[in-house]
């Protein structure tokens, strides 16, 4: 085992790939959460409609898809493996009285809360872009947006999964920054009201495309 397998490997290692990974993921949501926002616009998803294609069809961006993927992989399987990691470490009765006192609710349910948002990433990628990518059937992606959303129930489950995605995102990006030992001083206040952004609006804002053509349709 070389010396940057070994570092990667062990605890410090395995952090530092999972805050990497996450701030590689926060970008991935701002771009998508950006676009997704055209969908508000009263120019009956054209503009939207415009952005879908280039993403789908530009030809320097479908490699990005794999690396995507790869890095929801990797942030996933790190992330089990240092749950599994600390379960078997920590003594139980430990962890039963002393979790509430030294950590935040959101820190210790993490695990569970990156399940849930896995789960319904499987769904939403189903239903949107597998669909349209691999058995397209004439309709546009702001059609198959219009149409899903008028189901009360996929309604439901988009908007109650945005309270795992928020308790994921609050605590990864206040351990991202916590690993790379910047968020101490000064810096801690400002990097916590900036991950207002990513635990909070951007959920919300997510939240809200399903209820406004669920509403407005």
């Amino acid at each position: 085992m070389n010396k940057t397998t070994a570092f990667l490997t062990s605890s410090v290692g395995r952090k530092l790939l999972m805050a990497l990974t996450g701030f590689f993921l926060f970008s991935f949501l701002i771009v998508h959460v950006t676009i997704n926002l055209f969908l508000f616009m009263k120019d009956g998803g054209a503009a939207f409609d415009q952005y879908a294609e280039f993403m789908a069809t530009y030809p320097l961006l479908r490699p990005l898809e794999f690396v995507l993927f790869g890095g929801f992989l990797l942030h996933g399987a790190v992330g089990a493996w240092l749950w599994f990691t600390n379960r078997s470490v920590r003594a139980p009765r430990y962890r039963v009285t002393r979790a509430a006192e030294t950590s935040s609710i959101s820190s210790r349910i993490a695990f569970w809360t990156g399940v849930l948002v896995t789960s319904f990433l499987v769904i939403h990628v189903n239903g949107f872009f597998v669909q349209s990518r691999f058995f397209p059937d004439g309709r546009t992606m702001y059609e198959y947006v219009e149409q899903a959303f008028r189901n009360p129930l996929i309604v439901g489950l988009y908007v109650l999964a945005m309270i795992p995605l928020g308790y994921h995102l609050r605590h990864g990006f206040q351990s991202a920054f916590q690993t790379l030992g910047v968020r101490v001083g000064r810096y801690q206040r400002w990097i916590d009201v900036a991950g207002i952004l990513f635990w909070l609006v951007i959920p919300a804002c997510f939240a809200a495309m399903p209820l406004y053509f669920f509403w407005a349709h």
